[in-house]
């Protein structure tokens, strides 16, 4: 029986792992209607505590036409932070970029990037030192100059990242 429309995630999960999976997904539906809201996925204590919460939940509704996700399109999302060992069907770029394209348009403007950059450090940092970050980011990763970063713009950046280690999540034992 095949539970997702891409055959592929059947090859990055076992049975036993969907198992496990449904099991998780089941405890976290609340309203036992099959399928999460938004406010399920926010009870999750480590996701709650992520700065970027609200995007990472965010990459579960965005297929949804609905405000509710039900177990494939779940797994399909959790299958973009699992590691995968073809670099070009990685899907972590795509989903990384779309974490800082706040507004959809493909790609990531100055204003974007220091969105991202205060939901991450807070008032750790001025505002002064979080705007030469945002600007020293765009300056070194946009290989167009147009003062924005594109998506082949991040993903060039990112071949000198192990974007995979740093965006895996351990969602099984």
């Amino acid at each position: 029986m095949v539970l997702f429309g891409d055959t592929r995630m059947l090859q990055i999960v076992t049975p036993n792992q969907i198992e496990r999976l449904y099991s998780r997904f089941t405890s976290l539906d609340r309203g036992d209607c099959g399928t999460l809201s938004r406010d399920d996925f926010l009870r999750i204590p480590e996701l709650a505590i992520n700065p970027l919460c609200e995007r990472i939940v965010h990459a579960f509704f965005e297929e949804s036409t609905e405000d509710r996700v039900n177990f494939r399109q779940f797994m399909n999302v959790l299958a973009h932070f699992r590691p995968i060992n073809n670099k070009k069907e990685n899907k972590l770029n795509s989903l990384a970029f779309k974490m800082y394209d706040l507004d959809d348009d493909g790609v990531i403007s100055r204003d974007e990037l220091l969105s991202i950059l205060h939901m991450m450090v807070g008032a750790n940092i001025s505002q002064d030192q979080l705007i030469s970050i945002a600007e020293r980011t765009i300056l070194e990763a946009d290989l167009c100059c147009q003062g924005k970063i594109s998506f082949e713009d991040f993903c060039k950046a990112l071949e000198r990242t192990d974007v995979e280690q740093k965006m895996s999540i351990r969602f099984l034992n």
